[in-house]
């Protein structure tokens, strides 16, 4: 497997494992175990992707057959399969011209945007009812730049460094009063005007 664990996370380059992940369940799996680090059962994730335990072991199984996540040392008897995440993160990266690798990253990358349109969607649908300071809070905002593609990825990874310290999974233990899981969506990319 071409796949690389380091800061960000698991850098995925396979265009195997991308198409093993292109699922919104297997997605809401692999995030849930990347963001709270927790140990599963095929039952516990059935619950939380709204599919039955067999079909969630099944999931389960073909991700840790791409490394995604792995079976984690019994939590009693040993009678129970539990599964873990194997990074913190994810990064998808379709680097080079290989149309395999390009179709793969397609697909993948659209499960991920539907995910997160949804979302978008239901912020919009709920925010009049939100509290004052979560409405004032949450934006879907756009900004277009004239950037070369050395400042974008100074940008980018200034973003991220700033992101750093919020992640859920770094303030799950200990979240200060008031904190509620939010989404940080960043999608930076030349535009084809020129």
């Amino acid at each position: 497997m071409s796949d690389e664990r380091g800061r960000g996370g698991l850098r995925i380059t396979d265009p195997q494992v991308m198409r093993a992940l292109a699922h919104p369940a297997r997605i809401a799996i692999v995030e849930h175990l990347n963001d709270t680090g927790a140990v599963v059962t095929a039952t516990e994730v059935a619950e939380l992707v709204g599919l039955s335990p067999s079909a969630s072991s099944y999931h389960l199984r073909e991700l840790a057959r791409f490394g995604l996540v792995e079976q984690a040392p019994s939590r009693g008897d040993g009678r129970e399969r539990v599964w873990r995440s194997t990074s913190t993160g994810l990064r998808v990266d379709s680097g080079g011209d290989d149309p395999d690798v390009a179709a793969a990253t397609e697909a993948l990358v659209d499960v991920f945007l539907e995910r997160d349109m949804e979302r978008a969607r239901q912020w919009i649908r709920r925010r009049p009812a939100e509290p004052d300071d979560w409405r004032a809070a949450g934006t879907l905002t756009e900004h277009r730049l004239l950037l070369t593609a050395d400042e974008l990825r100074a940008l980018t990874d200034r973003v991220n460094e700033l992101v750093e310290p919020y992640r859920f999974r770094n303030r799950m233990d200990d979240p200060p009063p008031g904190a509620r899981p939010a989404y940080f969506n960043i999608m930076a990319f030349p535009g084809d005007e020129g």
